[in-house]
């Protein structure tokens, strides 16, 4: 009897091994296209030879979080799918960053240069360092998980402001559906992940990310009254600004 329950428990913990996996995999597959949703941003940007009103903030953020991230899914048994997904983000997010190194104006090229070396160089670096040398296993990775997730909810602004926007205009003209879709569907996907694989650390941040598409979503139900043609040069200008903004910061919440 002992032996036919043991036999039946490790046929559950496999089922639910080959179940958060899949789900794991679906995630990567839509953080990916997150990772990539601004692509069209940035053909606009090498078409025109400037990157014209467009902030390198959001992409520095994001590499960052995404390198923490990659960081935090290698230190950390069984958490490959979070740190593939996340080297893919550190190449989408390093050729983001340098084409605005080489489109931006000199005043603006030369802020995105220091806030890289600060950010993505010198706090990664320091990061890694304190806690391969001055912390245990078990202490380095919950002091990783506590700053990815940190920065991944900080990363929230843009969504929360432009929620903000929908509900002062009543119009959901700078909150474009589908990131809104993509953000509750991406952050849904590794919020089960989590529930699955009990880490709370991705818990976290993917919940909050969950329940800001959700009413994000909502809002666009409510408010959904365009108040300009779809062919307005001025309203496309604003929506691709507002792309660039609020898709970097929906990234992460897969990680």
């Amino acid at each position: 009897m002992s032996s036919l329950f043991f036999f039946k428990f490790k046929a559950h913990l496999f089922d639910m091994e080959v179940v958060s996996f899949s789900i794991g995999v679906i995630g990567n597959v839509i953080s990916v296209l997150m990772f990539l949703s601004p692509v069209g941003t940035f053909w606009r940007i090498i078409k025109h030879g400037s990157t014209e009103e467009f902030e390198s903030f959001p992409y520095i953020c994001t590499l960052l979080n995404s390198a923490l991230w990659t960081y935090y899914g290698i230190i950390k048994p069984g958490a490959l799918l979070v740190a593939t997904v996340n080297g893919f983000g550190i190449l989408v997010e390093t050729i983001f960053v340098t084409l605005f190194l080489i489109y931006a104006p000199a005043k603006s090229r030369a802020k995105t240069a220091i806030l890289v070396g600060i950010l993505d160089v010198g706090f990664l670096a320091a990061a890694v360092l304190v806690t391969q040398l001055a912390m245990q296993r078990e202490t380095r990775i919950d002091a990783i998980g506590f700053l990815s997730a940190g920065l991944n909810i900080i990363m929230y602004g843009s969504p929360l402001a432009a929620m903000r926007t929908v509900v002062t205009t009543k119009s959901v003209e700078y909150m474009p559906f589908f990131l809104s879709f993509f953000l509750f569907l991406n952050s849904g996907t590794w919020t089960i992940y989590a529930l699955l694989v009990r880490d709370y650390f991705l818990l976290v941040p993917n919940g909050t990310g969950f329940l800001l598409g959700t009413t994000q979503l909502v809002l666009y139900a409510i408010y959904r009254k365009p108040r300009r043609s779809e062919n307005d040069p001025e309203r496309l200008q604003e929506e691709w600004q507002h792309e660039c903004l609020i898709s970097s910061s929906s990234h992460e919440q897969s990680h």
